[in-house]
């Protein structure tokens, strides 16, 4: 059993400006106040997807940013709200605040979905009587996460340093491990994915044993 962890960034959207605009026309001597609302930023949404089985994807795509809503336009327009993005996670999923190690959300269920950073709503357009000027929208939500999933690899992969493994379990699967000409290269267990849909498996790059392993030496043995 192993515990796949990640930190990722998110950040959401920023609402649009409101419009400040007037209608006129040849019987409107005083123009009519009719700018539209910005639209609402992006939201940034986990949701649970059965297919996946690790949190590899995510090792390699660390920061997610939504796009901000439209600004308002004249003619009472409301500026249009961003598309949330959608951030897909295995089911068991622990989601938890970088700053404050509070547990955000367990995501147990499948399609579950938990709204990590709120897009910035947008601001109000002149078509308001209380508006006289533009008005910003509000930002977008920040925050840093973490993400731990426990993992069952089907596979394991022991032996000495620099033996081949991280090469073997890079060409076979969809881990990317580091490779390099010195001992240790692997200081953690590695998960990649081999295969997919039902026949897909987990294996995992174990760090290298020496002897000596069980009393400290080289990376030790805590990784097990």
């Amino acid at each position: 059993m192993f515990v796949d962890h990640v930190k990722i960034l998110v950040k959401a959207g920023n609402g649009g400006k409101g419009c400040r605009s007037f209608y006129r026309d040849k019987y409107t001597r005083k123009g009519i106040p009719d700018g539209g609302d910005g639209g609402k930023g992006a939201d940034i949404i986990l949701r649970v997807d059965q297919g996946l089985r690790t949190l590899i994807d995510l090792q390699y795509h660390r920061e997610y940013r939504g796009e901000n809503g439209a600004n308002g336009s004249g003619k009472n327009k409301k500026g249009k709200d961003a598309s949330p993005v959608i951030i897909r996670v295995p089911q068991g999923t622990v989601v938890k605040d970088a700053k404050t190690g509070l547990i955000l959300r367990d995501l147990k269920v499948p399609g579950e979905e938990v709204v990590v950073a709120q897009g910035g709503r947008g601001g109000l357009g002149n078509k308001h009587k209380f508006v006289t000027e533009v008005m910003p929208g509000q930002p977008g939500e920040q925050r840093e996460l973490i993400l731990d999933l426990m993992v069952l690899a089907d596979v394991g992969i022991v032996g000495f340093p620099n033996v081949g493994k991280s090469t073997f379990i890079n060409a076979v699967s969809n881990a990317h491990s580091e490779i390099a000409a010195y001992p240790f290269t692997t200081k953690s267990a590695v998960l990649g994915v081999v295969g997919e849909g039902e026949g897909a498996f987990v294996i995992a790059d174990i760090p290298g044993l020496i002897e000596g392993s069980s009393e400290g030496r080289g990376l030790g043995h805590r990784f097990l």
